[in-house]
This record gives C-alpha cells, sequence and structure tokens, in this order.
C-alpha cells in the first residue's frame, strides 16, 4: 500500500560557482593562465583590465566561506523578472572582486612570460611510430589499447587476455590473443628499443637483438641473459663463465655489453624530461635577516575586470524608454554572463587568498628548515596539522599541496616533500622520518660494499640510535631512496 510521508535530512550540494573554485584551487600556477584564457574565450564579459585596488591578500571578506569558495546568496523569483541594473553599473573601482596579490614582478625582465617547452610524451612518441605501419583500422586500435598499456619505464606488465578483455569491454572490439600478440610483436620493434617488455630480462634480451649479432661479446651477453638471468641477477659471476666455459676477457666484454643496456627504456621520457624540465614556482620564500617573507606568484594571473561593452549595454537599455521582450531576453543574457565573469574573478582571487593562507601555515610550522636549509629540521607534518592551523578542511589543504612549488634558497620543492609522518624515539620525542630516511643512507653510503647492509642490520643500526622502527618500514625507506636491497650492492 502506497502512502505520503514526511521526513527531514540534511543534504550538502555544491553550488556551480564552489566547483569552479575548487577546479581553480588545485591548479598549478603553470598551467593557470591557460584557465584563464579558457574563460576569456567562452566568457565575452569576462576582459582583461587595468591593475585593480589592492587590499590585504590574507583578508577573506563575508562573501567567501570557510572554504574560501563564493558564497552564492539565493535569488528569488523576482530578481529574475526585475530590470534594476544598478549593481551592473558600476565602475569596477567600487567593485570588491578585485584579486590583486602580491606579485614577484621585481622588474621588466620578470615581467616576461616563461618558456615552456612542448616535447611529445612516451607515448605520443609510440603513437607516432605506429602511423608509420600502415595499420588496418582494428590493428591501429589494437596498437592504441597495447601503448596505453605501457607504463611510463616502458614495461608492459598486463598480460596479453587482459588487453583483449578491454578492447571488448571499453571500445567494443572482439579479437583474438593471437591478434594482440601480433601487434605486439611490431610495437616491441619500436624505438626505443626494450619498450613493451613484459619483464626485465625480455627487455634486456629485445635490446641485444637490435646490436649486431656477429659481435661475439654481444652473443655471449645474450647466452648469458638466455639461460643464466638468475646468475647474472646474484652476481655468481664465476659460475656463469665457467658454464660458458669464456675467458676472463671474453666474460669481461659480454657484461660490458649488458651494463649498456637500459633496464627502464621510457626513462629519456618520462624522469629525465622532468628533471631537466621547466619548474614554475607557485610561491616564494625569502629570509629577510632572520624574518620569512612570503610571495605569491601571481604572474600567470593577468588582471581581469567585467567588459566595459558589457556594461554600455546596459546603459544604453537603462536610458531607453521602450523596453520589448527581446530587449528583455537580451539583459537577461548580459546579467548572466556578467554574474559568471564577477564569479570568475571571485573565484581567482579566492584561490590566491587561499594558496597563501595555506602556504603561510606551512611555512610557519616549518619555519626552522626555511632559515637553516637543515633536513633535519623538518618537524613531522600531515595535512591535517595544517587543516587545524587554518580552519579548514583537509580536502583543501590537499589541493593546495597538490602539483604546488615552493621556491627557496635552498631549492624549489614540491609542497609534498614538507609533508612526513612522525616517529617517536625511545626519549619519546616525535621525528620526521626524513631523519630516519637520512640516517639510512648515511648507513648504506658508509658500508663495506663487499659486505653490504641488510634491511635487518639497517634496523639494528637504526635501533641502536634510539628509533623503533619495523623491518618492513626499512624497506619501504630504502625503496624510496631509490636504494638496492643488499645482494645487489655487493660488489663481486
Amino acid at each position: 500500500m502506497l502512502k505520503l510521508t514526511q521526513s527531514q535530512k540534511l543534504l550538502q550540494k555544491l553550488s556551480p560557482q564552489q566547483i569552479q573554485f575548487i577546479k581553480l584551487l588545485q591548479v598549478p600556477t603553470a598551467n593557470l593562465d591557460e584557465k584563464i584564457k579558457e574563460e576569456l574565450e567562452a566568457n565575452p564579459a569576462l576582459d582583461v583590465g587595468a591593475e585593480p585596488q589592492e587590499e590585504d591578500p590574507y583578508h577573506l571578506s563575508d562573501n567567501y566561506d570557510s572554504e574560501g569558495a563564493p558564497v552564492v546568496k539565493e535569488e528569488s523569483d523576482t530578481d529574475h523578472n526585475t530590470e534594476d541594473i544598478s549593481d551592473y553599473l558600476m565602475d569596477e573601482s567600487d567593485n570588491l572582486s578585485d584579486y590583486h596579490v602580491r606579485e614577484h614582478n621585481d622588474d621588466e625582465e620578470d615581467s616576461r612570460e616563461a618558456p615552456i617547452r612542448e616535447e611529445s610524451t612516451f607515448h605520443e612518441y609510440l603513437l607516432s611510430q605506429v602511423g608509420l605501419l600502415d595499420l588496418e583500422l582494428q590493428d591501429t586500435q589494437i596498437a592504441e589499447q597495447i601503448i596505453g598499456s605501457i607504463d611510463d619505464d616502458g614495461y608492459l606488465r598486463r598480460d596479453v587476455m587482459s588487453i583483449v578483455d578491454d578492447l571488448a569491454f571499453n571500445r567494443n572490439i572482439y579479437v583474438s590473443e593471437a591478434d594482440v600478440y601480433r601487434i605486439l610483436k611490431l610495437i616491441r620493434e619500436f624505438d626505443p628499443a626494450g619498450v613493451a617488455a613484459s619483464d626485465l630480462q625480455e627487455c634486456l634480451l629485445l635490446q641485444l637483438d637490435k646490436i649486431v649479432l656477429s659481435n661475439p661479446a654481444a652473443k655471449h651477453a645474450k647466452a648469458i641473459l638466455t639461460d643464466y638471468f638468475d646468475e647474472f641477477t646474484r652476481k655468481h659471476y664465476d659460475k656463469i663463465r665457467q658454464q660458458l666455459s669464456l675467458s676472463a676477457e671474453a666474460f669481461k666484454e659480454a657484461i660490458g655489453v649488458i651494463l649498456k643496456l637500459t633496464p627502464r627504456p621510457g626513462i629519456a621520457f618520462s624522469n629525465g624530461a622532468k628533471e631537466n624540465g621547466y619548474i614554475i614556482p607557485d610561491f616564494f620564500i625569502h629570509n629577510n635577516n632572520g624574518v620569512l617573507e612570503l610571495t605569491l606568484n601571481a604572474r600567470n594571473a593577468p588582471e581581469l575586470r567585467v567588459s566595459e561593452e558589457y556594461k554600455d549595454m546596459l546603459k544604453i537599455y537603462d536610458a531607453g524608454t521602450a523596453k520589448d521582450r527581446k530587449q528583455k531576453d537580451a539583459v537577461v543574457f548580459i546579467k548572466q554572463k556578467i554574474d559568471a565573469a564577477k564569479w570568475f574573478i571571485d573565484a581567482i582571487r579566492q584561490r590566491q587568498h587561499t594558496l597563501l593562507y595555506t602556504m603561510k601555515a606551512i611555512m610557519e610550522y616549518q619555519s626552522a628548515y626555511f632559515l637553516s636549509g637543515n633536513e633535519s629540521s623538518l618537524r613531522p607534518m600531515i595535512l591535517k596539522d595544517i587543516a587545524d592551523k587554518i580552519a579548514m578542511d583537509i580536502s583543501t589543504v590537499s589541493r593546495v599541496a597538490n602539483s604546488k612549488y615552493v621556491q627557496t634558497e635552498y631549492g624549489t620543492f614540491l609542497l609534498k616533500y614538507f609533508f612526513s609522518e612522525a616517529i617517536t624515539t625511545d626519549s619519546g620525542e616525535e621525528v620526521s622520518t626524513y631523519e630516519v630516511k637520512n640516517l639510512i643512507q648515511d648507513f648504506v653510503s658508509q658500508e663495506d660494499k663487499h659486505a653490504p647492509l641488510s634491511d635487518e642490520k639497517l634496523m639494528e643500526m637504526l635501533s641502536e640510535k634510539g628509533f623503533q622502527v619495523a623491518r618492513r618500514t626499512v624497506a619501504k625507506y630504502r625503496e624510496q631512496l631509490h636504494i638496492p636491497v643488499a645482494r645487489l650492492r655487493k660488489l663481486a
């Protein structure tokens, strides 16, 4: 039996303006200019204007909520039917929706646009080679699926059956494993050599296949990787040399060929590009005689205002006497565009404010590090610590820390670098995990390379220093420091 019931419940629903602010908040400075250009093209009521009034960048007005997003007031039905346009005809100097912040723009040279290097990504480079094969449409789609499954190191870590399933579910293409193997074989001939291998052994063998195997050293290298790969990884060189009946000189040449191979074919497109790329910092911290000064980089955020042309349209309408239906519809459209422009300007302005608030809290929390540059001065800090300090949600702090950089006197760092968990020493003092990682780095750098330290031994040495850390935690920190396991660090 159907019946009507009445109930109350609380729901949280983000307005379009709040969603717009959240999206802008997580955009780094390097990409903000592009977002603003997109909005300028989409909204003719938004324009690039003269420098607005300055105001305290740390001040938040009542027009914003605790998350830093513009507060959208509810409008009654009569608001849409009225032609009162006085609020839209105010001069920009009377409008408090500016977003001016302190800019890092000391001279004319700083005002120039930063150079952005344009280059192909690893996957784009592989896809460009597909076009040279003159494949049928279905084979091209299989190749695209395979390349999309290759990781940044250049390995295809998914099995062929999974790729067959992906093609069926995602592209509605039904193929056999043989079809995928056939295209995979072609991709493994692509540059860089070794791409699309399933493991390290196959990757190295693919690279050897492109070396002239008439070279005896290359032949011996292939025999080593094919038949004695496990022994090679364990550096049981004497056993391998005896099994292959090679002289010491021939074996040394074969090992030399292997050592010249690349274990990560995609490295030139991933880490190498990132290390050599241009980083545009979002913040600048300067030590002025013991006083830390924080500046927000606003060079990619042009000064915005509402278009004077659209204001003139409203003035003409306001001065007219006859107001027909078409004119009223045009005014509604203009008001909508002006509202959208004001919302966007408010969102940009509040983005700058929120970034400054958050970074200022991080700077104060880690002031000892920013003053000294000593990594051991970093305090344990998690997102909640900063969220509580600035009375904002953890998700807001996370968005600020995501892909943002700060330039200091000691280098340029990703904001996530300053966040770390705490470890309690035997004395009850809480220290950052960076201190433990530094100790592990020091222990390994001073170890006997003929008898390297195991994770168990590192755990014991840390315990002697007052750090009670589990062996699996030591292994995790070692991997984060890109330090191989003890057997791979051992010299023959």
